[in-house]
């Protein structure tokens, strides 16, 4: 037997111990459902793109007040009290004051990210909740007659083969 020959074989066996196969084009069975064996839908209400954003912007708003350690206790010159803490290890030739301003710069980078981040959260769901009711007026709209009655199912259906 030829080490190709092997090779198939080993393959062929692994597959038939597998117990299930990954399917990329369809959704797993919903686990709680309705019993009818159907597929989840993806999902999404207005009211909870409403609550993430919101918590996006208190978050941010929390955030912006407490993490600001650059702008704490703010001196005369503008310094906060870690970069004047800083300034006078410095000036006392400790070197813990260089790393003590690096600390300072690191964290104030890091918190005006998680700033942008929790800004561009709360914005785009502010967007899409507002862009989806576009959309779902139009979709409603488009589903309907000259005179105001809802299209069949069957009418639908015949765009759909």
């Amino acid at each position: 037997m030829t080490f190709n020959d092997e090779w198939a074989e080993l393959k062929s066996e692994a597959q038939d111990r597998q117990p299930a196969q990954m399917r990329l084009n369809a959704a797993a069975p919903d686990p709680g459902g309705s019993g009818s064996g159907t597929k989840a839908d993806l999902v999404v209400h207005q009211d909870d793109l409403g609550k993430v954003g919101s918590e996006a912007f208190r978050v941010h708003g929390e955030l912006q007040k407490k993490a600001d350690i650059a702008g704490a206790g703010v001196s005369k010159g503008g310094a906060g009290s870690t970069a004047q803490a800083a300034a006078e290890l410095k000036g006392r030739n400790f070197g813990a004051g260089d790393e003590l301003y690096t600390t300072l710069e690191v964290w104030s980078t890091q918190v005006k990210t998680v700033l942008q981040m929790c800004a561009h959260i709360s914005n785009h769901l502010d967007y899409s909740k507002k862009m989806h009711a576009n959309d779902e007026a139009e979709i409603v709209a488009s589903l309907k007659r000259r005179d105001g009655s809802a299209v069949s199912v069957s009418e639908i259906s015949k765009y759909v083969k």
